[in-house]
């Protein structure tokens, strides 16, 4: 049977990673986790579970992720996060890849994201293909900030697993928008560095169109009180990232 080495990225997770951890029984050969520091039991839960545990300053999501790769012992490497648990659907898909042996070198998954225990399958959130079960050899985390990905050659083509990643994004409002804050910042220093400029109306503009790409193109007018909610944080997330970027761009001058 073929192995595998799963990688967690961690940071004050006691509540969600047992959860994580149990779906990856019999799945994962070696687990690795990334811990950013965290000040609860999330290191003390990984232990019990058996987990190789770094501690590492957060270095933005890409090299962390890739930071977590270079620790692994096997070709073939399935990253998820403590909030991420795998589907029953996807633990035998993944099984049956250990069995039968892998046809490809990468593998892409759907992720249901839910808000506040609510599966949402509008807003942009589903399928949310994700690139998450990939061969080392071939295919590796770029180093950037935020919305990091797994990048490999054009002529490699990803195969789609049956089953989903289930995405617990938060627990209550106040905790979905601490890490909108926390994005938005990293966002905005990643803008700021590009040699565009930012006008005045571009935070606006900005948060307007992704309100309605969230809202109206991804229906999230589908999904009720919500999917309003989403789709006002998606503003919210824009406007704090081009706001905060002006204003580091306005400082160097």
């Amino acid at each position: 049977m073929k192995k595998i080495s799963a990688t967690i990225l961690a940071f004050n997770e006691e509540k969600r990673i047992g959860a994580c951890l149990e779906s990856l029984r019999g799945i994962a050969d070696e687990i690795i986790v990334v811990d950013s520091g965290s000040t609860d039991r999330t290191v003390d839960i990984c232990s019990r579970y058996g987990c190789r545990i770094s501690v590492r300053k957060f270095d933005g999501f890409g090299a962390q992720r890739q930071y977590a790769t270079s620790l692994t012992t096997h070709q073939y490497v399935l990253s998820i996060d403590a909030d991420e648990v795998l589907s029953p659907a996807l633990q035998e898909s993944i099984l049956r890849l250990k069995e039968e042996g892998f046809s490809h070198r990468v593998y892409s998954v759907a992720r249901l994201n839910f808000y506040c225990g609510f599966p949402v399958r509008h807003c942009g959130w589903y399928p949310d293909r994700q690139i998450r079960l990939f061969d080392k050899r071939y295919a590796n985390w770029n180093l950037r900030d935020v919305s990091e990905a797994v990048i490999f050659r054009d002529s490699v083509r990803p195969a789609l697993l049956d089953g989903d990643i289930l995405h617990y994004r938060c627990d209550t409002p106040q905790q979905y928008e601490a890490v909108i804050n926390s994005h938005a910042k990293m966002k905005a220093k990643v803008l700021a560095a590009k040699d565009e400029e930012i006008g005045f109306l571009s935070p606006f503009l900005h948060g307007m169109k992704a309100f309605l790409k969230t809202f109206v193109n991804c229906g999230g007018i589908f999904e009720g009180k919500v999917g309003r909610e989403i789709s006002r944080q998606s503003y919210r997330a824009e406007l704090l990232a081009y706001t905060a970027a002006r204003k580091i761009k306005k400082s160097s001058c």
